[in-house]
């Protein structure tokens, strides 16, 4: 399968692609905003995503829904600082698979992607 990153940290980033890299999933793409994040899902076409929700040009329930439009079968886990229950429901409203908050652990992730993946 193929994952996409997408996070305005660096280090987040590097830290998801690190926690995820022994589950054999296929790194197709990273992207600090929105707006990147579009264009290289529509070049790629990744199977999960792990999205932040606070990031510039375009945040990550906008990015979600049009990601959505595109590819409607793709399992999105958001992972986010943000951790109050109405930011997860409206999440899930808009098709995201899962709902994870920051700080978390690597077997948090991993276990988290593979619910979203149906593992």
């Amino acid at each position: 399968m193929k994952l996409m990153i997408v996070d305005d940290s660096n280090i987040m980033r590097r830290a998801i692609q690190k926690y995820l890299s022994p589950m054999g999933l296929d790194l197709a793409a990273t992207a600090a905003d929105g707006i990147t994040a579009l264009r290289l899902f529509g070049q790629y076409r990744p199977d999960v995503v792990t999205m932040d929700i606070t990031m510039p040009e375009l945040d990550g329930l906008g990015c979600l829904v049009e990601m959505l439009k595109i590819k409607p079968d793709t399992r999105v886990l958001i992972v986010t600082a943000l951790s109050d229950p109405e930011t997860g429901l409206e999440a899930v409203r808009k098709g995201a698979r899962g709902f994870l908050t920051k700080p978390f652990t690597e077997a948090e992730l991993q276990e988290e992607i593979s619910h979203v993946m149906g593992v």
